[in-house]
């Protein structure tokens, strides 16, 4: 795990995401220069054996630039129609960047769906491994032709937290137009410094965190900082630094005082736990009594039919659903081992009498603590 500067050296995997404004002009359109720099930067790693991942952001802003779109505002089908026209764009001049230095691409589209659904999670890490082995740098991108609001990442440094664990990365860098995380606007406040190390993305701190930045990133430094908790509490640090600076990554790499780093606060034991508690969407609701939720609190329990009080939605075995208290409180949430129709049939059964009611058992609980994540 990176726990400060000194471990940085040992990154062997890392994501980088790229902002916008870094890759698009509003007359030019792809900052081809700027592209390829951030290219050998990532080649030159690889010769190093640190294998790297980009997230890109530019999709939609290359294709306003080349509908004449630029400043306008638009619908959805109309943010999609440009997207479907920016991300050839965008690839080619990844293609281009890397191809003097002998290294292929890929694309990887994904929706926040494709990270719901486990099989489709398993079946998107196992095709970054695949082409980490080949040698490939995959290039990710929100699906944007197809996205709606309900599986939208809303902002891609979102999909870059979730694409780091994905694909089991040490490390997150997201790259912006500015060096780090300051104490103040630097824009406003002459006395504004740059924080070097944050141990923990703080209630307090998100509170101090501006809006967007640039006019074509839907990402300001609010962002970036949800973007740090997810990737720290699934075990990936993170960083902030500046993707204009020249050599910024292997400074980074190297240690060096640049940036903001995020140490990672848990282990990759976590993952699964963070996969239920910031990815899948919650279908359904499981009341509990107090010793249920002194079980489960108290002493690390599975929920046992006997504790459930009622049970709220429509699921399917394996979804994920809240678990609340009865003052109404939300404690955790988990993976339901049978559905709601069943739940429903067995509030306050005791487990050896699951199979007596329903004429199957499968489990003796109905959410195992393995697949129980507190929210407190």
């Amino acid at each position: 795990m990176i726990r400060g500067r000194g471990d940085l050296g040992r990154v062997q995997r890392l994501v980088v995401k790229i902002g916008s404004s870094l890759l698009a002009d509003a007359r030019a359109g792809v900052r081809q220069e700027r592209l390829d720099a951030l290219a050998a930067e990532i080649a030159s790693l690889r010769e190093r054996g640190i294998e790297a991942a980009i997230v890109s952001s530019g999709a939609v802003a290359l294709g306003c630039v080349r509908l004449g779109w630029v400043g306008r505002e638009l619908a959805v089908h109309e943010k999609q129609a440009a997207a479907a026209i920016g991300q050839p764009m965008l690839m080619h001049a990844w293609q281009r960047g890397f191809a003097r230095h002998g290294v292929d691409v890929a694309q990887l589209l994904l929706t926040r769906d494709d990270l719901r659904n486990r099989r489709r999670y398993l079946n998107a890490s196992n095709t970054s491994e695949t082409l980490f082995s080949a040698g490939i740098v995959p290039v990710v991108n929100e699906n944007d032709t197809v996205v709606v609001r309900e599986i939208k990442f809303g902002d891609n440094d979102n999909l870059g937290a979730l694409a780091a664990l994905l694909m089991d990365a040490d490390l997150l860098v997201m790259m912006t137009d500015v060096d780090g995380l300051y104490s103040a606007n630097p824009a406003r406040d002459v006395d504004a410094r740059r924080i070097g190390l944050v141990e923990a993305v703080t209630p307090e701190l998100m509170a101090a965190a501006g809006g967007a930045g640039s006019s074509f990133g839907t990402g300001g430094m609010a962002s970036k900082l949800k973007a740090a908790r997810i990737a720290t509490r699934g075990g990936v640090a993170a960083a902030i630094v500046d993707g204009r600076r020249a050599g910024a990554l292997a400074a980074l790499l190297e240690g060096e005082d640049v940036g903001t780093l995020f140490p990672c606060g848990a282990d990759r034991q976590s993952r699964r736990r963070h996969w239920i508690a910031e990815v899948l969407p919650v279908s359904g609701r499981i009341i509990i009594d107090d010793g249920a939720r002194e079980a489960i609190l108290g002493r690390g329990a599975s929920l046992l039919p006997v504790g459930v009080v009622a049970v709220e939605g429509m699921f399917d075995k394996g979804e994920c659903v809240e678990i609340v208290g009865g003052d109404g409180e939300v404690i955790g949430r988990g993976l339901s081992n049978y559905d709601a129709e069943e739940m429903r049939r067995i509030v306050g059964v005791p487990s050896d009498r699951i199979e007596e009611v329903l004429g199957f058992r499968d489990f003796s609980s109905v959410i195992h603590r393995d697949n129980l994540v507190l929210t407190g």
